[in-house]
């Protein structure tokens, strides 16, 4: 079964870390743009951030710049979103989403993936 599992979320004050993680299973994750979105309540979903596997290439989205780091470790299937200096504007349900077939992050952030998990709740407290 192919599947994307989210971990990691949760409550934390303003100017705290937390890291993401999101795991695929039933395929490799190392021939893919992988991608984090978030949505909060009332508003419209964001692409946070993306890494194409086969290369290393990122984006951002300009609010995280220099506070989101992403990372992908292929031997664990996982891609990472380390969250610092977290605001209170981060808070949304965040989820990863994986397109194949050498897609670049533009064509997955626009909505063109293959596969996308649950998500996973991230709440910043001030």
């Amino acid at each position: 079964e192919v599947q994307l599992v989210e971990s990691g979320g949760g409550l934390v004050q303003a100017g705290g870390s937390l890291r993401l993680s999101c795991v695929a299973s039933g395929f490799a994750l190392d021939d893919y743009a992988v991608g984090w979105f978030r949505q909060a309540p009332g508003k419209e979903r964001e692409g946070v951030s993306c890494i194409t596997t086969y290369d290393r290439s990122t984006y951002y989205l300009d609010s995280v710049k220099g506070r989101f780091t992403i990372s992908s470790e292929n031997a664990k299937n996982t891609v990472y979103l380390q969250m610092n200096i977290l605001k209170t504007e981060d808070t949304a349900s965040y989820y990863c989403a994986a397109a194949l077939g050498h897609l670049p992050c533009a064509a997955l952030l626009g909505g063109g993936y293959d596969y996308r998990g649950q998500g996973t709740q991230v709440t910043v407290s001030s």
